[in-house]
């Protein structure tokens, strides 16, 4: 490598730097530290203190060149074409004043500091690599030979994907990274970029549109092409319950419900270097549901349970909504709708899901944005081939994400499964969007996306469930009531919280307590908010710990709540344990009595319940 300060050229050898040097030493990080060592306002610029190297006129260390803001190369007796030897610091690894050295560095150079997923820094540090046996009758080597057949494979072998069960039509993420970066410069110049349909701004060469556009700020054209990754290659429910629950809302009313997926990223493993979303639990929103459509309304709370399942451990993995219809109520089956004859989702899904996963950005190191793609999942409960209900997960492509985002795409009003690009006006410039097709010769054709089949922009995932169930929150036969339910007469209200820890008498407070909708309710509830006094109890539940449950069971507001349940006139088994007090109202509430089969608060002496007219015992 040269640098030349002041026209005069100098050669610089890099040596002994070892592994985790020669990672940091680029040719612009060397001339950075040689400009850092001999220029002075540029150090000051970019805030050098020690850059974490030494410079020799000699090989063997002799000659030191010392940063100097009164010394010239001339004074050193440095001339045109002299080799100078480049050193660390330390030789037995990087100092942490190396590191922030090549940090500033990297930084002066554009390189984003982004934190990424903790699911995407462990993968990074995996091999990732396919290993296979030796194959007795393909190999001629011994035990420790290696040849063609059992070669380790790269993760994003396509032969190995395809003889998968099922086959893998997506490499996952991480994968394609190693695809990138695994080549001779090993992903040197690899920039993954976000698609942008807007003008470039500050183009200051013309009017600005629609009154002028040059080929410097136009947004290029884009050809629609199958999506060779996917950032999520399993969704699972972590037991059939969560699932259960949710149904129930169509169940009882026949309307379409929405929710969305709370859960943690993991490692999927029959996939290499794959991504797993688990879901733990679901919130329902406010909405409006009917037989065929669903309107989301504000949430005010939204924020409030990001924050709760945050320090539950989860966060939101995704969306699920449901799309059944009822085919025989005697044997229990639904319609079969979607399939290829139909859609699997229909463009305003398509644009929902591409809304939700651009709020949802995949923050990514090599990406100039510090983003790329999302790993935000869409679920549909609907009819699969057997008549029965079939969850199928779905994502939309990083294509589809930007034509969301710069409100390129529009859907179809008689065709669910088209969708159409808008055309360029005063008020929008909208670049051509072409995909490929096939007509009735065979011949692959190009058609300008006006209309536009949403399956060019759909990706599918495997949705499962375990063989053997996980629950992160208790399972009860009388669970707490969901939130927003209103419309089936579920309240969540100081009355549900008493009957429910009526009917739950178990020695464990963790088990009662451990419930994502009870915990909603003691955060979000208007007649005593626990938003700053839960934070115990959420790493109660997180953790598992019975001790932290009960130390939290003492404490004041758990005493606040016992006394608002007793108030509402269920009467709790074990008084003395959940602490529900005497007196007046502890005398009104024996008095009152609860029925069995539809927790209605009957007035003492009377045999059947006034609601549902079954007998008291």
């Amino acid at each position: 490598m040269a640098f030349c300060p002041h026209k005069l050229a100098c050669r610089v050898c890099v040596v002994h730097c070892g592994t985790a040097g020669s990672s940091l030493l680029s040719p612009q990080l060397v001339a950075l530290v040689l400009v850092d060592m001999w220029r002075t306002p540029v150090a000051k610029e970019f805030g050098f203190q020690n850059n974490g190297f030494s410079v020799y006129i000699n090989r063997n260390k002799t000659g030191e060149i010392t940063a100097s803001s009164n010394k010239s190369l001339n004074l050193l007796k440095i001339k045109h074409g002299d080799l100078l030897f480049l050193f660390p610091s330390s030789l037995a690894g990087p100092s942490s004043e190396m590191e922030t050295s090549a940090t500033v560095a990297l930084k002066a150079l554009g390189a984003p500091n982004v934190v990424e997923d903790e699911i995407d820094q462990y993968l990074s540090r995996q091999d990732g690599k396919i290993y296979r046996s030796r194959d007795p009758q393909l190999c001629r080597h011994g035990p420790l030979g290696k040849c063609v057949h059992c070669v380790p494979l790269e993760p994003f072998d396509e032969d190995y994907l395809n003889h998968l069960e099922p086959p893998v039509k997506h490499m996952s993420f991480h994968a394609y990274i190693r695809k990138l970066t695994g080549g001779a410069d090993k992903g040197k110049f690899v920039a993954l970029e976000n698609i942008s349909c807007k003008i470039k701004s500050g183009c200051e060469g013309h009017l600005p549109w629609p009154n002028g556009i040059c080929t410097k700020c136009q947004p290029s054209a884009i050809t629609l092409n199958r999506q060779k990754y996917r950032h999520v290659d399993n969704i699972m429910f972590e037991n059939h319950t969560v699932a259960d629950r949710f149904l129930d809302f169509w169940r009882k009313t026949g309307s379409q419900h929405f929710g969305y997926l709370y859960g943690r990223y993991t490692e999927h493993k029959d996939i290499p270097l794959g991504i797993r979303a688990e879901v733990a639990a679901i919130y329902e929103p406010p909405q409006i549901g009917t037989q065929n459509s669903l309107e989301l309304l504000e949430d005010p709370k939204a924020e409030v349970v990001d924050e709760i399942a945050a320090k539950l451990g989860l966060r939101k993995v995704g969306w699920i909504f449901t799309d059944l219809v009822s085919e025989d109520t005697r044997k229990g089956t639904v319609r079969y709708s979607r399939n290829k004859d139909t859609y699997y989702l229909s463009a305003e899904e398509c644009i929902t899901a591409g809304d939700f996963q651009n709020k949802h950005p995949n923050m990514c190191r090599l990406s100039p944005d510090g983003h790329f793609g999302s790993k935000f999942v869409t679920a549909v409960a609907t009819g699969g081939p057997d008549n029965q209900v079939h969850f199928e997960g779905y994502q939309v492509s990083n294509q589809c994400m930007a034509l969301v985002r710069d409100e390129c795409l529009l859907p179809c009003k008689d065709a669910p499964e088209l969708g159409y690009v808008k055309e360029s006006s005063s008020e929008q410039y909208v670049p051509d969007v072409f995909y490929k097709d096939i007509d009735k010769f065979g011949n692959e054709i190009t058609q300008l996306a006006r209309p536009l089949p949403v399956e060019y922009l759909i990706i599918d995932i495997t949705t499962t469930f375990p063989k053997d169930p996980v629950y992160t929150f208790s399972i009860s036969q009388n669970p707490f009531p969901i939130e927003n339910r209103d419309v089936l007469g579920e309240t969540q209200d100081f009355h549900s919280l008493a009957t429910y820890l009526s009917q739950n008498t178990s020695a464990m407070f963790l088990d009662i307590i451990s419930d994502f909708h009870l915990l909603l309710f003691l955060v979000t509830n208007e007649v005593m908010p626990l938003q700053d006094s839960i934070s115990l109890l959420l790493e109660a539940v997180r953790t598992r710990n019975e001790e932290l449950a009960q130390t939290w069971k003492k404490s004041e507001q758990w005493a606040t709540i016992e006394q608002l349940c007793s108030t509402v006139g269920v009467q709790l088994p074990g008084l003395q344990e959940y602490g529900a007090v005497g007196g007046s109202s502890h005398a009104a509430a024996a008095a009152m009595w609860a029925c069995e089969h539809c927790t209605f608060m009957n007035q003492p002496g009377t045999g059947h319940c006034e609601m549902c007219s079954l007998p008291r015992t």
